[in-house]
């Protein structure tokens, strides 16, 4: 049994001091941000989440992939249009950071249709859209650094999977927000890149041959969380517990599991399996062992798909909860 304090998870990061970097705290996110249409081979989020009740759940990365539709940028996923509009988007995000100015989004943005429309153009539309919207540039950070929060309360950083050689950008790369110097295509062992002074852990396997390598997906997206201790230079976790193949792994069926596994009639999905090794980690933490001392302190941006399924207020909660956990004065920014 575990008793965990109830959390606002609205503006959860109002309760954070300033001098945290982002690299030290641990945020919920969202794979594919706004897939909710293309069932069961492109839909990653349930209808019943949309963006506003996402944020208001307490995710604070997103996942958005655009293609370029009519001169006009709208969320895509592979080959399925996801309807919503960029405009949409950016509207929903200042609108949410206005109301709750002690927030801060990591927004990443990806090019979907990059071998049919050129990233120049792709570049030029989206920093329009930017620029035209309600809020402007004004609430974007676009460092390639690794920030604190203080430094970023009511702001959306922009984390850039696009942008090729800058063209057509505003100040060009070396203004183009969080910018990953690469980025392998489904790698089970991750891959690390560096970030200004901060070394990115990325753990982005999707590609799994089957349903049953589900407990391999979970095992290999959750202990990249686990931030070693003492280490030469700050570090960033970004990890995905998403993943998909066809015809044996839809996203929905690696996400939520299939069947009534509590019978042994079905397999357990990533979420119930990596919702199972958070409540360990809080578990260890209540009791620590002072030979592994840091251990079970869980840091990092994980992005999942359906957060909220099949367990409903989960997951979410979990995560935001490790941000006030195993925290020491003069450790990982804590004053």
């Amino acid at each position: 049994l575990l008793i965990l304090p109830i959390r606002p998870l609205h503006n959860f990061l109002a309760s954070l001091p300033d001098s945290l970097p982002l690299s030290s705290l641990t945020l919920p996110g969202t794979h594919d941000s706004l897939a909710f249409y293309g069932w069961p081979i492109s839909q990653c989020q349930s209808p019943s989440t949309p963006l506003q009740v996402q944020l208001n759940s307490g995710i604070r990365v997103l996942d958005v992939r655009l293609a370029i539709i009519d001169n006009t940028l709208i969320s895509y996923h592979g080959i399925f249009p996801q309807r919503t509009p960029f405009s949409s988007i950016l509207s929903t995000t200042s609108q949410f950071l206005s109301s709750n100015p002690s927030e801060t989004l990591i927004i990443s943005i990806k090019q979907e249709d990059y071998s049919t429309n050129p990233p120049s153009l792709f570049n030029l539309l989206v920093a329009q859209e930017i620029a035209t919207s309600d809020a402007g540039f004004d609430i974007w950070f676009l460092e390639n650094r690794c920030p604190t929060l203080g430094q970023v309360r009511g702001k959306c950083i922009l984390l850039s999977r696009f942008g090729a050689d800058g063209e057509n950008w505003p100040g060009g790369l070396d203004n183009i927000g969080i910018h990953p110097s690469k980025w392998p295509d489904s790698e089970s062992k991750g891959f690390n890149w560096l970030l200004n002074d901060t070394l990115v852990r990325t753990q982005d396997w999707y590609a799994i041959p089957s349903f049953l390598s589900i407990p391999e997906k979970t095992t290999l997206a959750s202990q990249i969380l686990l931030t070693p201790q003492q280490t030469p230079l700050p570090i960033l976790n970004i990890t995905y517990t998403s993943a998909a193949s066809i015809p044996l792994a839809l996203p929905p069926h690696v996400a939520k599991g299939f069947g009534f596994p509590q019978f042994s009639l079905g397999y357990e999905g990533v979420n119930v399996r990596f919702a199972r090794w958070l409540m360990e980690r809080i578990k260890e933490s209540m009791e620590p062992d002072e030979n592994e001392k840091g251990r079970w302190r869980v840091r990092g941006w994980v992005l999942m798909d359906y957060y909220d399924e099949p367990i409903k207020d989960i997951l979410c909660p979990l995560l935001v909860e490790f941000n006030f956990l195993g925290r020491t004065s003069g450790e990982e920014g804590w004053p």
